[in-house]
């Protein structure tokens, strides 16, 4: 059997040997020594020295394939870039800064070989930021109730999956990636292992609030649930204004000196026109994800592909 690592690069010059040589050491222990690794530089802000550190690995290592990206597209985009491009019978995907580590794949291995078509390595103590781990609570919540993620499933950029799962990952060609609304649609014969989250050995995390909110966003391409939410909240509340048309005129004939203010008056007003833009801010979100859809807007775009026996015959 031969594995793919997918492994999406990102100012990752210190790290990402260290990464690849760990990995082929864990992998030759446990003897399975058929793997390739594809290393998607996801077009890092830093003068090169990531696209430096890649090239050096293609030169020392035939198993190691780089795919430069000519623009950023965010690390869903980079997994599905070195998706397309990787050519195994199970394909793992980690971080390139040493907190996915690779003295944890046996953990995932063995529980992959008990014919699991996808296997998480989730952390029970995670080493993130609070911000970070709140974000990450969010989006738990968000895939349980939108894409109906069980209960005792806990996941994380740690995984391995079958090829005909990758088969059906990389026919999505939209933009807006969430790999875990591609992967719960195509099977339920899913795992996760508790494994050992460490330390980020240099910098910091690249995700800011924006990307978070972003990738947390991109769930809407797998999901109608917020427009059913759109339609039984308009529904509430519309009966809810219709009880209180009724009360008003009530009270007004119980009691004719009632005041009925305008203060009220806006206060309804504002609280429902603020509504009406927040349900119709979302029918755009899906509306523009279609036309963007529509108009073939690109997951990623790759500039160049390097591996050792193209640069030889070069």
């Amino acid at each position: 059997m031969l594995y793919s690592f997918v492994i999406p690069c990102y100012k990752s010059s210190k790290t990402i040997r260290k990464v690849v040589e760990l990995s082929m050491q864990e992998m030759d222990r446990m003897g399975r020594k058929e793997y390739e690794f594809v290393l998607v530089d996801d077009c890092s802000p830093d003068g090169g020295e990531t696209m430096a550190a890649l090239l050096s690995l293609v030169r020392d290592y035939p198993c190691v394939k780089v795919i430069e990206l000519a623009k950023n597209a965010g690390q869903h985009n980079a997994v599905m870039a070195g998706l397309n491009y990787a050519s195994g019978d199970a394909f793992i995907a980690m971080d390139d800064d040493m907190q996915t580590h690779p003295s944890q794949l046996h953990f995932l291995l063995e529980e992959f070989d008990k014919g699991f078509d996808i296997v998480y390595g989730y952390y029970p103590h995670k080493k993130h930021s609070k911000f970070r781990n709140f974000g990450s609570y969010i989006n738990y919540l968000s895939v349980r109730i939108l894409l109906k993620k069980p209960k005792d499933l806990k996941t994380s950029s740690f995984w391995v999956i079958k090829r005909f799962v990758r088969d059906y990952a990389v026919e999505y060609k939209s933009a807006y990636t969430h790999l875990q609304g591609l992967f719960l649609r195509t099977t339920r014969n899913i795992s996760s292992v508790p494994i050992q989250h460490f330390d980020r050995e240099v910098g910091t995390s690249n995700y800011t609030f924006k990307k978070l909110v972003k990738l947390w966003s991109n769930i809407l391409g797998f999901s109608i649930v917020p427009l059913q939410l759109s339609m039984y909240a308009g529904f509430f509340f519309s009966f809810l204004g219709l009880l209180g048309a009724v009360a008003v005129v009530i009270l007004k004939l119980v009691r004719p000196a009632t005041y009925i203010g305008w203060p009220s008056m806006m206060a309804a007003i504002c609280f429902f026109s603020g509504l009406n833009l927040l349900f119709m801010g979302m029918i755009g979100e899906y509306v523009g994800r279609i036309f963007l859809g529509m108009s073939k807007n690109p997951q990623f775009v790759v500039r160049c592909v390097h591996q050792k026996k193209e640069e030889e015959d070069a």
